[in-house]
């Protein structure tokens, strides 16, 4: 009987064959060189040595502090009699393997970031054998400083020879700070440090002390002040010339090779710190193992040229007040992470925690004040990470929409004031999310949801949809978002939303280094939905009127002097017959609940729109933004606040789902006929003022740690 085993993992069975020990044993006892051993493809990793070769393999795994396999540690494989070492690090699941080692004792020593390096594991190899020798490393125990080297006038100092000594020992650490004078030293152990700095041209600062901390980022930084100027000295005789200092590039010694490119996490092979929606920090300004902290605040100016006497501007989800300075957005919060468990908090404070609720209608079926319960946090949900591919998240709670491509928070964005493809779509849901990274490229994110933006569900039907995010390389990153099944429209049971929503964006350009012009890229966007059942449908005909949405919007973008400097370009459109996704006007404090009778939004009621902006942005650190924006909107309805404003005279009267008099008090009408008689004839019930244009001129700055 012929018997034939197929392993259709090689991988995983070398790391249960290296964890167990087995491939310890002589490999050519399977035979003659080229044959397969154990049932392991010809293939894989270790292949049969030549019988009689004069030479040895090494097969081993790099565990984590609970016994699993820990990918891209670093391995060094040091011989001690004499021959080559070897550098490499471990695979996907934990692997390393080396090749024609000649016969001898070698040490192997395994390092990570967040990990503690564990004493040098001591092997033997030999001859037509191979060795099996696991690492584990434990918690990390070391801590990590971060600085900037600064100029005498206060601006950070590229090129500087910085040298980190531990006072309790010898240990010193000599590096040179980056293009933005930052300087970073990891795996340090806890202890009193001195920071010394030096740059030609420019007197050495005293020494400063910093203590660092297990597991812990410390900051400090170092200011150099400007030398006096040098004095000119007769020249001596070659022969009595003394001795030059050496060079503090010899001091600092050859320039350490670069981190190894990260292939395991999700997207961290390349920078994507320029696409539009995704913050640009590099760096966090502190980690725990526990806890990632955030910090946003965003703040401005707006002047409608319009200029409303009631200072409301309507129409949009970031400006909402005129001529004056606001708080939008105000949060403190992060991410929890301990064992696989996750969770993350984001508090809302700020006009965000006030014009983000009121356009929800679900809160508008059934009890509960949810609008109150909701509206100072952004994001709130657990769950959990499992280590599967590349990384499997299970998260519930509140999350942040990718629909639309802009960011829910402004610093992530290259303009202040989206489009209306994103303005008008969701900033956040309320569901379960499944987050799937099959490969290191893409994610595959499927909703439960309660609705369309919605703290509730406004009727009977939970929406479902998901997002499919695919970045092959640096350069380009295409994603696409689909909704459904949602019955969102309040107080209308049968009706469904569909909708699509797909983006590319391409970098064209990029040299981060240059002075003048260094990167180039755009963003595109179009969306597609509609509604159908409750007397409209998708296409118009007999089933009612056509209840749709058709939207796109391009931006195009370029960075100035390394980055520093940012000008974009863009607009879009939108065509929304129905309305069901134009933003309701606050006319006399009206939200998506109450409606008004000043803007109606009936079936086959029409709202064609289009918008263009300019904006710039000035980013001399990683963690701020000012900014000044110059954007001109149009509507073929009257739609944004003119010179008389949105508020009845003496203010709202509380009841915005009634025309008003021009007294101020509620007509207790909701057709005009029966206002013009409850009010006292023709020209006795107040308007808004709504123009079909608006444009606006805003400067503001944000910040995010």
């Amino acid at each position: 009987m012929n018997v034939k085993f197929e392993i259709a993992n090689t991988r995983s069975l070398l790391t249960l064959l290296a964890c167990a020990g087995i491939l310890s044993q002589p490999l050519n006892a399977a035979g003659a060189a080229g044959e397969t051993v154990a049932g392991v493809a010809a293939d894989a990793v270790i292949t049969t040595p030549t019988v009689g070769r004069a030479s040895g393999s090494l097969i081993g795994v790099t565990l984590g502090p609970g016994g699993f396999s820990l990918s891209a540690a670093n391995i060094l494989i040091r011989s001690l009699s004499g021959s080559a070492g070897h550098q490499l690090v471990s695979d996907t699941e934990g692997m390393f393997a080396v090749k024609d080692l000649p016969p001898g004792t070698y040490q192997i020593t395994a390092y990570k970031e967040g990990f503690a390096t564990p004493s040098a594991t001591t092997v033997e190899i030999a001859a037509n054998k191979t060795a099996n020798a696991n690492v584990q490393l434990t918690q990390g125990v070391s801590g990590s400083l971060r600085g900037v080297a600064l100029a005498p006038d206060g601006f950070s100092l590229a090129a500087v020879n910085v040298t980190i000594h531990n006072i309790a020992g010898s240990l010193d650490r000599n590096l040179l700070t980056d293009a933005d004078g930052m300087f970073v030293v990891r795996d340090l152990p806890p202890g009193s440090y001195q920071i010394t700095a030096s740059k030609e041209g420019f007197t050495s600062p005293s020494a400063v002390t910093v203590e660092i901390a297990q597991n812990r980022f410390s900051n400090a930084n170092v200011q150099l002040a400007q030398a006096a100027p040098v004095q000119t000295a007769q020249v001596q005789p070659p022969q009595a010339q003394a001795a030059l200092p050496p060079r503090a590039t010899d001091l600092v010694g050859p320039t350490p090779p670069p981190p190894a490119v990260d292939n395991d996490t999700p997207f961290a092979f390349g920078d994507f710190t320029w696409l539009n929606g995704n913050p640009r920090n590099k760096d966090t300004v502190i980690d725990t193992p526990f806890f990632t902290p955030e910090v946003r605040f965003d703040s401005y100016f707006s002047q409608s040229f319009n200029q409303p006497v009631d200072h409301t501007q309507a129409g949009s989800t970031e400006e909402f007040r005129n001529g004056e300075f606001q708080v939008e957005q105000a949060s403190v919060g992060g991410d929890f992470h301990w064992q696989n468990v996750r969770g993350r908090i984001l508090f809302m404070q700020g006009m965000f925690a006030s014009t983000t609720p009121r356009n929800d209608p679900s809160p508008g079926n059934g009890q509960w004040n949810l609008r109150d319960a909701y509206r100072y946090v952004s994001e709130a949900y657990g769950g959990y990470h499992f280590n599967v591919n590349h990384g499997l998240n299970i998260d519930a709670g509140i999350f942040v929409s990718y629909i639309g491509l802009f960011s829910y928070y402004n610093y992530d964005n290259w303009t202040y004031q989206p489009s209306y493809v994103s303005s008008n779509t969701p900033w956040f849901f309320n569901g379960l999310r499944f987050q799937w990274f099959p490969t290191n490229k893409l994610k595959i994110e499927p909703w439960i949801i309660n609705g369309w933006q919605s703290y509730a569900r406004a009727n009977g039907h939970h929406g479902f949809g998901g997002q499919i995010l695919y970045r092959p390389n640096e350069w380009l990153s295409l994603v696409f978002n689909n909704y459904g099944n949602g019955t969102d429209a309040l107080g209308v049971p049968n009706r469904v939303r569909l909708h699509t929503d797909d983006s590319i964006e391409v970098r064209y350009y990029n040299k981060p280094e240059s002075t003048g012009l260094s990167k180039m890229a755009f963003s595109f966007t179009g969306d597609l939905g509609c509604e159908y059942g409750g007397g409209v449908t998708c296409h118009g005909g007999k089933g009612g009127p056509k209840q749709a949405f058709l939207g796109w919007m391009v931006y195009d973008r370029y960075w100035f002097h390394k980055d520093l400097v940012a000008v974009t370009l863009g607009g879009g459109m939108m065509n929304n017959p129905g309305r069901y996704l134009t933003l309701l006007p606050p006319i006399n404090g009206a939200d998506a609940i109450s409606g008004s009778p000043y803007f109606s939004e009936n079936p086959g009621d029409k709202a064609h729109m289009w918008d263009t902006t300019l904006n710039i942005q000035y980013m001399p650190r990683q963690y701020i933004t000012w900014w000044a924006e110059f954007g001109y909107r149009h509507s073929d309805i009257p739609y944004f606040s003119g010179r008389g404003g949105i508020t009845p005279p003496g203010g709202n009267n509380g009841v915005p789902t009634q025309y008003v008099c021009n007294s101020g008090a509620a007509s207790g009408a909701t057709d005009l006929a029966s206002a013009y008689a409850a009010c006292g004839g023709p020209g006795t019930v107040w308007f808004p003022d709504m123009r079909h244009s608006q444009a606006a001129l805003s400067v503001g700055v944000l910040v995010k740690f």
